[in-house]
């Protein structure tokens, strides 16, 4: 016996003399042999104890081999204990199946020859040394983790200078699992609905403004200006709320004639409060003529402001930062420049990559998401364009350059439509339910249905919807989904099974968007699905398209 620790062996069988057997030829390795005379005797065993190996006979009263093992192995703690069976008779191809099946690694038969049995228990007893050693130096490697950490977070405290070099070990031994790291789906997905639900009364209450507000310009130019950015909230938490659309190239544009020099100075001025909060100093230069080209306004907006917030972050307090707009052979170049901490040459070329972050050492933490950059790529390439980074190296400042193609001759109308006034949309006049836990979302939502003519009943969850539609009738009913009591997919379902419910309209206007929420609203017998905020041209739209009904849908539910 060597100078290893000694391990627990358990001997299985009904006759004692084969026990005493085993243990003769086994006593020589040295291990602590312990015995059990039946099949249950044996569970009581393993419950006591962690086996290196077990021997077990196959034919035993009561319980026999085969179930025994299949009964230990179905114990998430012995799933992978190592069993040996012991048989005295001719095992044929199907029971030595069986036995496999429910856990066995090897057989031997009786009489047993000792060197073949020593030698199978040894090279199992050595797997076993060597998979306890492994969670030896697993445990072992998580302490030395957790004790790195705790040093890392000492020396950051005391000494920044000190940090450099157990940053890089750490960083190193993290590599993985940041790369590995899963998206948080479900957190994406309450964040969207969060972040959904406080957009759809400004968007309403903008909507209502724009119809009485007073018309004085710099009111009017107000109200465009918060229209506007509910407007690039809300597709910003659409990209958000699914990564996959923008690795699959399937963000949708919405172009129109626009001219860069203005869409430029929008731009920077979005990014003004982060500029400023800096003290940097920032330079636009643009054409004194207009540049046109084709696109969509908010994400190219989106790109831009995206390179100028990151410029701002990246740059020490009082940096200087350069955008500035040329156009050239029919291609528009906007440059980004600052003179901020820069990228290492090595990591150029990675700096696109979706959850890409240059792992520079800076004053002050803005990793983020690591989705921005790789967005930027995506939608200039959609615009048939190309975006590259430059940079002369750590603390030498970085340029992001955009190349995009100028409308060449002629014009292209604006793919805005005028708004068709409220008064013959096909709203007046019909009877409306509003349904929604949230009062500003529901009292908005109603207040603008009336200026479109129509008589409107709200209701503030599932329930009180029932109530209010068996006395008021409504023939279109837009509901959220998550409510008290009663949720608005259980609402729909009862709304379309009570009377009149063929007839009915209902729509699911909700924060919630994955495609299991739209599945679940067809199923539940929604005619469409909104989220919000949803624009009222839209629901005007929607509403045409549905029509009056005179039956229940058949099964599928539209999506809008």
């Amino acid at each position: 016996m060597s100078e290893k620790e000694a391990v627990d062996i358990l001997l299985v069988d009904d006759q004692p003399a084969r026990l005493l057997t085993y243990e003769a030829i086994l006593g020589p390795l040295g291990h602590r042999l312990v015995t059990a005379g039946s099949g249950v005797e044996a569970l009581a065993r393993i419950m006591e104890r962690e086996f290196a190996v077990i021997l077990l006979d196959v034919s035993m009263p009561e319980m026999d081999g085969f179930e025994t093992a299949q009964m230990i192995h179905q114990h998430p703690r012995f799933e992978s204990m190592p069993i040996i069976f012991v048989t005295g008779v001719h095992v044929s191809e199907l029971d030595r199946l069986k036995g496999y099946e429910v856990g066995a690694v090897d057989y031997v038969y009786v009489p047993v020859v000792p060197e073949i049995l020593r030698s199978k228990v040894a090279v199992l007893v050595e797997l076993h040394r060597q998979r306890q050693e492994l969670k030896r130096l697993n445990e072992s490697l998580t302490e030395a983790n957790r004790r790195l950490d705790t040093a890392n977070r000492k020396l950051r405290r005391e000494k920044a200078s000190e940090l450099a070099e157990l940053n890089e070990q750490l960083q190193k031994k993290n590599r993985e699992l940041i790369e590995a790291d899963q998206r948080k789906d479900d957190f994406l997905a309450i964040l969207g609905h969060e972040l959904r639900n406080p957009l759809a009364p400004i968007s309403n209450a903008i909507e209502i403004l724009q119809r009485i507000g007073p018309q004085e310009p710099k009111l009017t130019q107000m109200r465009e200006l918060i229209d506007r950015q509910v407007r690039h909230m809300a597709r910003l938490v659409d990209d958000l709320l699914d990564v996959s659309r923008i690795t699959q190239d399937k963000i949708n544009l919405k172009s129109e004639r626009l001219d860069l020099c203005t869409l430029v100075k929008r731009a920077v001025e979005t990014q003004m409060p982060a500029i400023r909060a800096r003290g940097h100093e920032v330079v636009v230069n643009v054409p004194d003529e207009p540049l046109n080209a084709s696109g969509d306004a908010v994400r190219l907006a989106q790109v831009l402001g995206n390179l100028v917030n990151n410029a701002a972050k990246y740059t020490p307090d009082g940096g200087r930062i350069e955008v500035s707009l040329a156009g050239e052979d029919g291609r528009a170049k906007i440059s980004v420049r600052d003179n901020g901490i820069g990228i290492e040459a090595g990591y150029l070329a990675h700096v696109f990559e979706l959850f890409g972050q240059v792992r520079n050492p800076r004053p002050h933490s803005h990793d983020g998401l690591g989705i921005g950059l790789a967005l930027v790529q995506r939608l200039v390439e959609m615009h048939e364009g190309r975006v590259e980074a430059q940079s002369g190296g750590p603390g030498k400042g970085s340029e992001f350059v955009i190349h995009l193609p100028l409308l060449q001759g002629g014009s292209v109308e604006a793919a805005v439509p005028a708004r068709q006034q409220s008064a013959n949309s096909g709203w007046a006049g019909r009877r409306v339910l509003v349904v929604d836990d949230a009062a500003d979302c529901r009292d908005s939502l109603a207040l603008m249905l009336e200026m479109e003519g129509s008589e409107v009943r709200t209701a503030h969850d599932g329930l009180d919807a029932l109530d209010v539609a068996a006395g008021f009738e409504p023939s279109i009913v837009l509901m959220d989904i998550r409510m008290p009591k009663m949720d608005g997919y259980e609402a729909a379902k009862r709304l379309r099974a009570g009377p009149g419910g063929g007839g009915l309209i209902l729509v699911a206007l909700t924060g919630w968007g994955q495609p299991e929420h739209l599945e679940k609203s067809r199923l539940a017998g929604f005619d469409a699905h909104l989220t919000k905020p949803v624009e009222a041209e839209k629901l005007l739209q929607l509403l045409a398209s549905l029509g009056p009904r005179t039956q229940a849908p058949e099964g599928v539910a539209a999506s809008a």
